[in-house]
């Protein structure tokens, strides 16, 4: 298994991560070849390592269905 050295990572948390605490979300957005996930309330947890491509087709995926449902409201 390849490891990854995070020390430095500059984390970015999501712009929909709730505001009282809850379902944060933060990713490292400049690693080559993989983007790094955390839930930003346990920091020094674990951190999944997802692949660039399948990352971009989640988010491809997710904002398709958000502007999916937003048409149906």
């Amino acid at each position: 298994m390849r490891e990854y050295d995070l020390t430095n990572a500059r984390w970015h948390k999501s712009s929909y991560s709730n505001g009282e605490g809850g379902s944060c979300v933060e990713v490292v957005a400049d690693f080559p070849g993989v983007v790094p996930v955390r839930d930003s309330k346990v920091a020094n947890g674990a951190v999944l390592i997802i692949g660039a491509s399948a990352w971009a087709h989640f988010i491809d995926s997710a904002v398709a269905e958000n502007s999916r449902c937003a048409s149906t409201i």
